[in-house]
């Protein structure tokens, strides 16, 4: 039987890593380590200078082993992989993310983060995003279809498949595009609004400007166009 590695970056009691859960009991027995509460844009940061505590937690999926963390996602993938599993996971699956990873924003993503230190740990290793709305119809249509049809699927070293799901209505989806490449357009233009607190001090607050222009064949004008978007991710760094 397979063994498959979950965790995320939106955390424990986040909805998308219990229905990813959900639908990968039915491929395998299923581990999950994952952060305590939110770890959003850590990328891949570890804990290095001090000690991750971890702990076994109850998890609304029965046949599930769960354990709640103190660490960066990245660091419940090595934990997970390295002490708490009885041996090597066949898979790590990361997310179901809270908002797409696609394009210049999957260099922040703690989802994508935490499955690049799976792919290094030479572990096949898929990254699920959904639009960061309450309507995950396009998620619970295509989740265990693209589940089932990539965990056969190789990958090379330190790549990971990384699969969005858009957030329209499942009628209004226009199917699914694979081999998506990922967009070097940013998904964000940022900028900081500036806000004085005290003498000589600023706090700046970050403010995302949406992009919806993107190149054919890519991650970010597939979602853009209502496809589910399959493709893979290479962590060059």
């Amino acid at each position: 039987m397979r063994k498959i590695l979950i965790t995320n970056d939106d955390g424990i009691d986040a909805d998308g890593i219990v229905r990813l859960a959900r639908a990968a009991i039915e491929f395998g027995e299923v581990w999950v380590v994952t952060p305590d509460s939110q770890r959003s844009a850590m990328s891949h940061s570890v804990t290095l200078r001090h000690n991750i505590e971890a702990w076994k937690v109850d998890f609304p999926v029965p046949g599930v082993h769960a354990y709640a963390c103190d660490g960066q996602p990245a660091d419940c993938v090595r934990i997970g992989v390295l002490n708490i599993l009885p041996g090597k996971p066949d898979h790590v699956f990361s997310g179901i993310n809270y908002g797409y990873n696609v394009a210049t924003d999957l260099q922040y993503s703690a989802t994508a983060g935490a499955a690049f230190e799976a792919a290094f740990q030479r572990i096949h290793t898929i990254a699920f995003s959904e639009d960061a709305s309450e309507n995950h119809e396009v998620t619970d249509r295509y989740l265990k279809e693209i589940m089932a049809e990539l965990l056969c699927k190789p990958l090379a070293i330190n790549q990971i498949w990384n699969v969005n799901f858009p957030g329209c209505r499942l009628a209004e989806c226009k199917g699914i595009l694979r081999d998506r490449v990922v967009s070097t357009d940013n998904f964000y233009t940022d900028r900081y609004i500036e806000t004085k607190v005290s003498e000589g001090r600023i706090s700046y607050m970050v403010e995302g400007i949406r992009n919806y222009n993107a190149l054919d064949g890519t991650d970010l004008k597939a979602i853009l166009d209502n496809y589910v978007s399959v493709g893979i991710a290479t962590n060059i760094s």
